[in-house]
């Protein structure tokens, strides 16, 4: 059954001066290579592989949530040492990660056409700039809010910072995100949410890809 059409207009009625994205399933797809990289972690201590509910966990949380929930207490004053030496997500895991598909066009655009942009993500300021140097991304992102700067999400704190830095009425925004965590920043700091390629997840827009979205948008450009 195909989705009924939705106007942005009738979400941004005063029109629409930024984006705030989430990194993960967002900008890049990293959900099999995340998975990957836990695993990687309990199979080093001999543990099984990530249950369904870990995976859902771990992709949700921030790197120290995820391994402290998928490791026993009695392991965890190893996981520094582990992640530094041992399993290295910079050296290991990011190669294998992925743009999300029509993204870089998206931001493009939208760079284009004079909004704002910032990111929102459960990673750590390290992490996510590994992630703009290994895609070369342009840095188009100001603010980013990482867990380095603010608490994780679903925390609204770090999109209250970006819309006060912005100092935009939050009706004003809109936050893309693809899990219950982001769409309660959006929620507590009364930012839009727009759920992204999110099997069962509703927003104020619901949208499976970035081309869907743009065309959205065009008319509020």
């Amino acid at each position: 059954m195909e989705k009924p059409a939705k106007s942005l207009r009738t979400i941004c009625k005063t029109g629409l001066a930024g984006i705030i994205y989430d990194c993960d399933g967002v900008m890049i797809n990293s959900r099999a290579a995340n998975s990957l990289f836990y695993n990687r972690v309990l199979s080093y201590f001999h543990l099984p592989p990530m249950t369904k509910e870990q995976e859902q966990y771990t992709f949700m949380a921030t790197g120290m949530q995820a391994l402290k929930h998928i490791l026993p207490p009695s392991l965890h004053e190893e996981i520094p040492e582990v992640v530094s030496t041992k399993i290295v997500y910079q050296r290991d895991i990011v190669p294998l990660l992925e743009l999300m598909p029509g993204f870089r066009t998206f931001v493009e655009n939208v760079h284009g056409a004079g909004l704002k942009q910032a990111m929102c993500t459960n990673r750590t300021a390290e992490g996510f700039e590994d992630v703009l140097r290994f895609f070369e991304f342009p840095r188009y992102f100001d603010p980013i809010v990482t867990v380095s700067v603010a608490p994780p999400k679903p925390s609204p704190e770090g999109a209250r910072m970006i819309v006060r830095k912005w100092g935009e009425a939050p009706e004003r925004l809109l936050y893309i995100g693809d899990t219950s965590h982001d769409r309660d920043a959006a929620s507590g700091a009364h930012v839009p949410f727009v759920a992204f390629n999110a099997f069962g997840l509703d927003g104020d827009l619901t949208v499976d890809s970035y081309e869907e979205l743009f065309r959205l948008l065009v008319p509020l450009l």
